[in-house]
């Protein structure tokens, strides 16, 4: 009896803990609260490299009438600070002073024969207009001398009229002789003055060519050598060196005034917008940021010949002057998002 009662509880146990668990695993689960995700918000970065808003390319000066290599005298040294209408450069100029100096004397002997040629035309036309008068006045007299003809004899008459006649061709001789001389002596006084003239151009020229030697800054700003190939290497340009017309030599720009040409990538072009502020990290300098706004951006996306990779060219203008800021200095920049 014990027996049976106490099997009897055991299996009314164990139905009731079946139920249990069953009731318990079909009970659904409650998700575990979800966690504060946070995003890293990040800026968009851009490589360029710096460039001066001002900025002057300085050449060996182009000499008129003059080829070949021209002699370096002096220089400014790379890095140093000038101030507008500063020398900045010298080449020699003794072969043009030489040719000024010559020139200008060659031009006041051709004047002093411009005066001397004019006064000696006045003599000569004044002798020549001196001969028609008395011409004239022979002409005048031997028509009077025909009056007389009734009263005369044939022969006298004759004679006469020979020596009018003579007397009237001599005056039309010498009228032509003396418009003709007066042209010939105008044309050799024209020459003299046209000699006179091309001289004084080339005076002008030599002057002007003198004055192009001397190298002067055309702003207040600092001194940035180019590299010149001489002796079968490049380096800068120094005194006594042969430089060639028109060969590159140095830069001079205004460093308070900076601007950092990147290109962004066309996934990031949204972010180009009117007022973006920046921040510009030099690769010299990676601990020093400079604050930076955007100025222009191009429209459209290009991407050089063979790259399927577009970006947009920015331009982002450095708002603090610092010493560093120097061009072709590569830098990062980092936009606000």
């Amino acid at each position: 009896m014990h027996v049976s009662t106490l099997i009897a509880c055991l299996l009314v146990l164990a139905a009731g803990c079946g139920r249990n668990a069953t009731v318990a695993a079909d009970s659904p689960r409650l998700a575990p609260p979800p966690e504060a995700t946070t995003q890293a918000v990040r800026g968009v970065r851009a490589t360029g490299l710096l460039r001066a808003v001002r900025v002057f390319s300085i050449q060996v000066p182009q000499i008129t009438g003059q080829g070949g290599r021209i002699t370096l005298t002096a220089i400014s040294p790379n890095g140093s600070i000038v101030q507008k209408d500063e020398v900045i450069a010298e080449f020699d100029n003794t072969k043009q002073l030489d040719d000024a100096l010559e020139a200008e004397a060659k031009m006041d002997d051709l004047s002093h024969q411009i005066k001397q040629k004019a006064a000696q035309n006045r003599n000569d036309a004044e002798q020549r207009l001196a001969a028609v008068q008395e011409a004239e006045a022979e002409l005048g007299k031997a028509l009077i001398q025909l009056k007389k003809g009734p009263v005369l004899a044939e022969i006298e008459r004759m004679k006469n009229e020979a020596k009018a006649e003579g007397a009237r061709r001599r005056v039309e001789s010498l009228k032509k002789s003396h418009q003709a001389r007066l042209q010939a002596e105008a044309a050799a006084l024209r020459i003299l003055e046209l000699q006179r003239d091309r001289h004084q151009v080339a005076l002008k020229r030599a002057k002007s060519n003198a004055d192009r030697l001397i190298v002067k800054a055309p702003l207040s700003g600092m001194i940035a050598l180019d590299n010149i190939w001489k002796g079968g290497t490049t380096g800068h340009a120094q005194a006594g060196d042969q430089l060639w017309n028109g060969q590159p030599l140095l830069k001079i720009f205004d460093p308070s005034q900076m601007e950092l040409h990147a290109q962004v990538g066309e996934p990031d072009g949204a972010a180009l917008r009117a007022g973006l502020k920046a921040e510009v990290r030099l690769d010299a300098y990676a601990d020093t940021a400079f604050p930076a706004e955007l100025v222009s951006a191009s429209p459209v996306a290009t991407a050089a010949i063979g790259s399927p990779i577009k970006n947009f060219n920015a331009r982002f203008r450095l708002l603090a002057a610092d010493p560093r800021l120097l061009p072709d200095l590569s830098a990062v920049v980092v936009m606000a998002p």
